[in-house]
């Protein structure tokens, strides 16, 4: 059986990497005693892929990871046991079966994710910001200066960011994530306060994701949470 795990990473857990995370998770899946399938051959591994790596410094209520078992719980009871060896920060929300295969594993699904971003005190913006945020997405293209470990480019940031929303005193962001376009939050805030003419200041921000999605549209996109891509194992 193949099962998905939505879990949140809140409080100081936000600092550790996403590599650390899967070993936590190895170890507490060891620890719950649930019965993970491994891989055959000479260095077995559990069974088990994240769905987007979250960055650090990052908090979320809404990451992934598959997983396989050997034999059948409940969701219920999958869900307590995970969260008898959880340390402080890190809880499982849900476990739920999904089918079978490489075209349902949740790495290959990610298509968007929704972010919650505030401002440190004494950081924010200048005043009036937030009557600016539909005249910034009516540019036909909002161009950043992309870096990787080779070069520099310039890349239109517009289409991949699909929802920009002013909430109190925060910005919601829901934008294209996953191994084809991947859009961080802080390069779109970054491109917001260069067309406010400010400079953001180092540190300022605070990331929660929200939610991790996949695109099951068809013709059009049309983005679910990857949990609903499962069902409850009674």
């Amino acid at each position: 059986m193949k099962v998905r795990v939505k879990f949140s990473k809140e409080g100081a857990v936000k600092f550790i990497g996403h590599l650390d995370v899967m070993r936590y998770f190895q170890k507490a899946i060891r620890r719950a005693g649930i019965d993970v399938a491994y891989s055959e051959g000479f260095s077995p591994h559990m069974i088990m892929s994240f769905a987007a790596p979250l960055g650090v410094g990052v908090t979320s209520t809404g990451e992934y990871f598959d997983m396989e078992l050997r034999s059948v719980s409940s969701s219920r009871q999958l869900t307590e046991r995970f969260n008898a060896v959880m340390a402080e920060g890190i809880r499982v929300l849900s476990v739920r079966e999904i089918p079978e295969g490489k075209a349902h594993a949740a790495m290959s699904l990610v298509a968007g994710a929704d972010y919650l971003v505030s401002f440190r005190p004494g950081k924010g913006l200048a005043e009036g910001w937030e009557d600016r945020v539909e005249e910034f997405l009516a540019q036909p293209e909002i161009v950043i200066l992309r870096k990787t470990k080779r070069s520099e480019k310039e890349t239109d940031i517009r289409p991949w960011i699909y929802r920009m929303e002013v909430r109190k005193d925060s910005i919601f962001l829901q934008l294209a994530a996953g191994s084809v376009h991947n859009l961080k939050p802080e390069l779109v805030l970054e491109a917001f306060s260069r067309f406010l003419g400010q400079e953001l200041a180092p540190f300022a921000l605070m990331i929660h994701r929200l939610e991790t999605y996949a695109d099951v549209g068809t013709e059009e996109r049309r983005l679910v949470p990857l949990e609903d891509l499962g069902k409850e194992i009674e």
